[in-house]
């Protein structure tokens, strides 16, 4: 079920969409009410599960991170048994920064970063190819990004 907005809400996800970090008195200034009630809108917002929480994106090159790389993942057997303990694998590999299950060709789609090529390389035969359960890997090297949109579209 798509939760039932008004236009004040909608206007305060997009604010902190745009920026987690502004005051509740700021937030509700931009938004045009007083700050007690943005304040329990935004509580409202969070314990709805429509606000997931607040973090700082960092530059991964700038940090050292230099490879950016997708790896395709099939599966032997896709038994929900089986998705649910990849998918509990996976959470133990610091490399991957993202995961989704595909249907399709691909059962798995990982996004990984990594300080160099060598790095991603021994992942992938180390552990992703070592991993139970796991048929194939395809691997995707990124030249470079040319979108990053890591928000909702709110108009």
């Amino acid at each position: 079920m798509k939760a039932r907005l008004d236009a004040i809400d909608w206007q305060i996800l997009k604010e902190l969409q745009d920026d987690g970090r502004m005051t509740n008195v700021e937030l509700a200034r931009r938004v045009g009410i007083s700050a007690p009630p943005c304040l329990r809108r935004v509580r409202a917002l969070e314990e709805a599960g429509l606000i997931l929480g607040y973090r700082t994106l960092l530059d991964e090159k700038q940090l050292g991170y230099d490879v950016t790389a997708f790896a395709m993942v099939g599966l032997h057997s896709q038994t929900e048994a089986d998705l649910i303990a990849f998918e509990q694998t996976v959470q133990n590999w610091p490399l991957v920064r993202e995961s989704y299950m595909l249907s399709g060709e691909v059962d798995f789609l990982l996004k990984c970063v990594s300080p160099d090529l060598q790095t991603f390389q021994n992942f992938i035969i180390r552990e992703l190819t070592a991993a139970p359960n796991v048929d194939s890997v395809r691997t995707a090297l990124t030249i470079r990004r040319t979108k990053d949109e890591p928000v909702v579209p709110i108009d």
